[in-house]
């Protein structure tokens, strides 16, 4: 079981199922979204995902046609994506989990966009593009 939640705590979850490799994507809506060179997310199970305080302050913003990013409506923490094309399916933003994962990050995806005052200094996988399955871009 894992649980999270935003900055101000007002909104908190639990999770029990798996959580999928972690891509450390570099888009530009990724990098936006999280005021970073990057962002963190794996896919998660959305029937295996509950609320359990502040469902009420998710804002979804649709960044794309049938894309929604959602985050927190008082403090702007983000915490998961979601497409239509893909129901069932959260991209859950990893660093909103309390709990130590026990796994590392699987891939760096979007490297073509990626911002110039950060290098890449790892060997993990790097995709121009994605080669992640159900990728929500």
């Amino acid at each position: 079981m894992y649980t999270g939640q935003c900055l101000c705590g007002d909104i908190q979850f639990e999770y029990d199922g798996p959580i999928g490799p972690i891509a450390l994507c570099h888009c530009s809506q990724c990098r936006r979204n999280h005021g970073s060179a990057f962002s963190a997310s794996a896919p998660v199970q959305a029937v295996r995902f509950r609320f359990t305080a502040g469902e009420d302050r998710i804002t979804e913003f649709e960044s794309r046609p049938g894309k929604y990013r959602a985050f927190c409506s008082r403090c702007g923490s983000p915490l998961y994506s979601r497409v239509d094309a893909i129901p069932g399916i959260l991209r859950l933003r990893i660093g909103v989990i309390n709990e130590p994962l026990g796994k590392k990050a699987a891939q760096h995806v979007y490297v073509g966009s990626k911002c110039d005052w950060f290098e890449i200094t790892d060997n993990l996988p790097q995709f121009e593009k994605t080669e992640r399955t159900n990728d929500p871009h």
